[in-house]
């Protein structure tokens, strides 16, 4: 090693533990993941089972990715991601990735060769979420352990239970792709902070940096940031750290060539797409990896100038490509959004709110999803600033720090925050346990360790804000709504699409929350659901709800629109209603029909009202 790098090695950056033997410290977690995967199956059987409402979970994109699964298990072409039966004539192109489709695809085809179809699809939406936990236990385990040995791998399992228990992610019927990008980052991270730097540990995050890339765009922050930090290191340690760099890079190229040539099809190389894997994020992934791959291989003996210019260099093509590819993509994929579409759908999607709007909203809310990262990222400063696991710590108070920032901006980012939290406090718990069990008849000791495990669930702030929110509504004499709960969807089950799937396969148009659902439970083309590649669909029909119902026809009509679906307790039709107070979904909230629909006598008392629209001038 030359004198530079010896140097560098007696810095905090460098401090290493005593390398763990790998094969052993996964072996020693088999029992443990084993054990909590057995008591959550169960938990999660008993409490799904005791409230049972369906077998898809209850967000739009469960129900969305069930039936892009349907349609490849049908027969459509592996590459062809249209969705044919939403929004206007010719369909809807979905950004979802085939990477997901594929394994519950797979396990539907394995329950149906001894269940019917139904249940075969209930068995595979079970046990799916289930699996995408089993990386997320594993990898909480490792870095509980590498950070404080045996206490602190079943203090980070136990905290990476009850953060699986307590959100939807995971529950069954969830199949949307978050459940599995929260696995992949959590793999990262216990592949980052390992002592010494193996280099297999960086090749695995590498690959999982490129397929959380490949499954969604939304992790490409998080996925950046994790990239600076390896050139970084790799920046100040040199020689040191050149074969973990390596390996993260190759790995990362190479998978992410692997997705992009087995999802995309030869058509669509040229095309550029900011919320999805296309030519733009593969081509700055390649050249970015690739770029780094060289310099690390090349000028990890010199000293610091020259491995800060080959740093450099690759950041300046990595960025010129940006600019000369996707410039576009760096901002935010939704800011061509149509302003009607912002108004009326995007800003009253709840995991899209900012920290401030979710505060004017639900302020008992904002301790769950922002109080736990705060307290893991102080720890991890203050480990930082007694040198104590300084590169693991760094490398945690990063990557929860991005996910927390996001959070600010929209919501959705906290329980990526709120997972990696778990690291660095189940190690600072396994350090107040073994002192408080060191003295026993210490009572500050054991509230120290008993308190700290204690704020360290992110649940347990949310319900503390919930039971707030219910004190303060009681002392002001409001009345006291009940802790949340999922609930049947009056107008979107399947009773109540049975009589619209009765109807003649046509076009419907009703609130994009029923898009989704149309498309399980009928054959009909749904005009509206809640995507932003399908803006023309969603504007024609919030333009036909808002119109005045000579107006509206002319929209309807002319998207060959045959069935209106109205639900008077849809959120976005309250939204309309108050907006266009003289509009199509307003004059039906009085009962005022136009002569040009018909109304499904059948219906008419129930949430959800049918109407046939009559045939005639589109222009009239």
């Amino acid at each position: 090693m030359s004198k530079s790098n010896s140097a560098a090695a007696r810095l905090p950056l460098a401090e290493t533990a005593p390398e763990p033997s790998v094969p052993g410290t996964l072996a020693a977690l088999h029992r443990p993941v084993l054990l909590a995967m057995a008591v959550l199956a169960l938990l999660t059987a008993i409490m799904h089972f005791s409230s049972y409402v369906d077998y898809v979970g209850a967000d739009n994109d469960d129900v969305m990715r069930l039936v892009q699964v349907r349609d490849l298990l049908s027969g459509q072409g592996w590459f062809d991601l249209t969705q044919t039966r939403l929004g206007l004539e010719g369909g809807t192109l979905m950004h979802w990735s085939r990477l997901v489709d594929l394994p519950i695809a797979a396990l539907i085809l394995a329950f149906s060769q001894f269940l019917e179809p139904s249940y075969a699809e209930a068995a595979a939406l079970f046990v799916w979420p289930l699996i995408t936990v089993v990386p997320i236990f594993y990898a909480l385990a490792l870095a509980g352990e590498t950070l404080a040995g045996a206490s602190g791998r079943l203090i980070s399992l136990a905290l990476a239970f009850l953060f699986v228990l307590s959100v939807n992610r995971f529950q069954p019927g969830s199949i949307d792709h978050h459940n599995v990008q929260l696995g992949l980052i959590a793999v990262i991270a216990a592949c980052l902070i390992m002592p010494g730097r193996p280099a297999p540990a960086h090749s695995i995050a590498g690959i999982a940096a490129a397929l959380a890339i490949a499954i969604g765009a939304e992790t490409t922050p998080h996925i950046a940031v994790i990239a600076l930090i390896v050139a970084l290191q790799w920046l100040w340690l040199g020689e040191e750290a050149r074969s973990a760099s390596t390996a993260f890079a190759l790995s990362m190229a190479t998978t992410l060539t692997a997705c992009f040539f087995a999802t995309t099809p030869p058509g669509q190389y040229g095309l550029v797409a900011c919320d999805a894997l296309s030519t733009g994020f593969y081509a700055l992934g390649v050249v970015g990896a690739g770029s780094f791959f060289l310099a690390a291989a090349f000028t990890s003996s010199f000293g610091f100038a020259v491995r800060l210019v080959g740093l450099g260099l690759a950041g300046v093509a990595t960025a010129g490509f940006t600019l000369l590819i996707a410039p576009q993509c760096l901002g935010n994929p939704l800011s061509t959004l149509d302003p009607l579409l912002a108004t009326m759908w995007l800003n009253n999607v709840t995991e899209a709110q900012s920290v401030l709007a979710q505060l004017r909203a639900e302020p008992w809310t904002i301790g769950g999803f922002y109080a736990v990262p705060v307290l893991a990222m102080a720890l991890c400063v203050m480990r930082i600033r007694q040198g104590r696991n300084v590169q693991a710590h760094g490398v945690l108070l990063a990557m929860i720090l991005v996910s927390w920032a996001i959070a600010l901006v929209q919501v959705r980012g906290a329980v990526f925050s709120n997972l990696l939290s778990a690291i660095p406090l189940a190690a600072l718990i396994a350090d107040l346990r073994t002192r408080a069990n060191a003295d026993p008849k210490n009572l500050r000791k054991g509230l120290a360790f008993a308190g700290t495990a204690f704020i360290s669930v992110p649940f347990i702030w949310a319900f503390a804000g919930a039971l707030v929110s219910m004190g303060v509504d009681k002392a002001m004499g409001r009345d006291i709504d009940p802790l949340p709960v999922r609930e049947q969807n009056s107008c979107r089950d399947e009773a109540a699409m049975a009589p619209l799937a009765s109807e003649p396969a046509g076009v419907v148009a009703g609130p994009s929350n029923l898009g989704a659902h149309i498309l399980r439970f009928t054959s009909h083309r749904a005009l509206s659901a809640p995507y932003h590649r399908n803006q023309g669909g969603m504007l024609t029909e919030l333009h036909a709800a808002m119109a005045v119902p000579d107006d509206a026809v002319k929209f309807l009509r002319g998207a060959g629109v045959t069935v209106l679906a109205y639900c008077r307790t849809d959120p976005q039709t309250g939204n309309v209603i108050a907006v266009a107070p003289q509009g199509l979904y307003a004059q039906l909230a009085e009962g005022r029909v136009p002569d040009w629909l018909e109304p499904l006598a059948r219906t008419q008392d129930k949430p959800l009202q049918l109407y046939r629209v009559l045939p005639g001038d589109p222009d009239r």
